[in-house]
């Protein structure tokens, strides 16, 4: 498991004055703003945050060091982290995607499918992208209770039933 926890990125700047577009990964997606200052993914600059108003898609936010639109458009893209244990525990159910990354897929039989390459949300619940074992085109398999029956930290690893002809 990684130290640091993706909790939003920067899609631009928004206006002339050095605000940037704030979306963020947050249940509570405010909550972003209490868990300033967030760093780079590398750790080695430090963003802090002030959220200056709701915008479509996210917030527009002030950050320490942006003064200038140009300024802004440069951070386009940028992922902002902060330190797991500044991140509440969660239920035995719920789990960070970062924790998901890399780990291990098998099938109900114990065969092995692939690992995990990324979550990913169009808004209709997470899926899981897996890289397979064979091949180079990667699969989408629902993250759900049917098609993830068991989910082992610890081990590195998931139980999948994934739906029929998925893999």
């Amino acid at each position: 498991m990684t130290d640091l926890i993706c909790v939003g990125a920067l899609s631009g700047s928004y206006g002339v004055r050095g605000e940037v577009r704030l979306k963020s990964f947050c249940a509570i997606p405010e909550e972003i703003e209490d868990y300033s200052p967030l760093t780079s993914e590398d750790g080695k600059t430090t963003y802090t945050i002030t959220i200056t108003r709701a915008v479509k898609g996210g917030f527009a936010a002030r950050l320490s060091n942006i003064e200038t639109k140009e300024d802004a458009d440069a951070l386009k893209g940028l992922r902002l982290f902060t330190q797991r244990d500044r991140m509440p525990n969660l239920p035995d159910d719920e789990f960070y995607h970062a924790d998901l990354i890399g780990l291990k897929v098998f099938d109900t039989g114990g065969a092995p499918l692939g690992t995990i390459k990324t979550v990913q949300n169009h808004g209709a619940g997470d899926l899981l992208e897996i890289q397979p074992l064979h091949g180079s085109a990667t699969v989408l398999m629902p993250f759900t209770l049917a098609a993830v029956p068991t989910v082992d930290l610890d081990q590195g690893r998931i139980i999948a039933d994934p739906p029929e002809g998925l893999f």
